[in-house]
């Protein structure tokens, strides 16, 4: 389906669980001298601008990362919030870096981007938004791209997969999607991210990813209310295989400040 546009949800408490945990992944992997490749299966448009009258209508970014901000959870040395304030200065103080931009403040000339995105006006923004950091982007179906690209070269990396989940057979597909996606590429890491909604259809998910013989696993997930009465998102998840050394930390961190909402 081609309905879904991120715009109306940019900087959500959703965003600020997957882009901290994201950007914390990347400044740990690009400790190494040794090149290394990103990957996206749903990439949107890359770049938001927060005062666009799609995001304020539904105020998902005030309650957000304008919140966290505002509360100071992120250092300035925290990756996610350098990568914010690179794309601040470059696009304006109302700019949010979606994952694609994210990942590009945070890799260097010598790591690989790999962007899929199906939307048409989605495709052509993102092309345009990380066209600066060398990357490669398809208008494409992500699962059959990376089925593609896998093992990548730099065979170190990063695979974000990042659907909307407007399908609900979305979640009987993505474990039998990542099973494989392992086989090809055993030393990626690869995260999930999922909504966690009122009626708590992740759960079977995440027990059949749980039960798969996946090396180095984590499954961290937050509760935070719904932006507004009605709405079915009251939190998020992050399933990461070959989970970096030192992440649990991070998301126990994390865990500390949603407690607080």
């Amino acid at each position: 389906m081609l309905s879904y546009q991120h715009i109306y949800h940019a900087g959500n408490l959703a965003d600020v669980q997957k882009h901290a945990l994201l950007a914390w992944v990347l400044e740990y992997l690009t400790q190494k001298d040794k090149p290394l490749t990103y990957l996206e299966t749903h990439s949107g448009r890359g770049l938001y601008h927060l005062d666009a009258d799609e995001a304020v209508r539904t105020g998902e970014a005030l309650a957000g990362i304008k919140r966290v901000q505002r509360e100071g959870w992120f250092k300035a040395d925290h990756p996610l919030s350098r990568a914010l304030t690179q794309v601040q200065a470059t696009h304006g103080r109302h700019a949010y870096a979606g994952s694609p931009l994210i990942a590009g403040n945070l890799l260097r000339d010598q790591d690989s981007m790999h962007l899929a995105e199906l939307h048409p006006q989605e495709f052509g923004a993102l092309s345009l938004a990380v066209s600066r950091f060398g990357a490669k982007t398809y208008k494409h179906d992500g699962y059959e791209l990376a089925h593609s690209l896998l093992p990548p070269t730099p065979r170190r990396g990063v695979l974000l997969i990042d659907p909307s989940y407007e399908v609900k057979s979305e979640y009987d597909r993505l474990p039998g999607f990542i099973s494989k996606v392992h086989r090809k590429w055993n030393v990626g890491v690869i995260a999930l991210w999922y909504p966690i909604l009122a009626d708590g259809r992740h759960k079977s998910m995440v027990a059949a990813l749980q039960g798969q013989d996946l090396p180095k696993v984590e499954c961290h997930e937050v509760g935070f209310p719904a932006a507004r009465e009605g709405h079915r998102m009251i939190g998020s998840g992050m399933f990461v295989v070959n989970a970096p050394f030192g992440i649990a930390d991070e998301m126990r961190r994390l865990d500390a400040l949603f407690a607080k909402l």
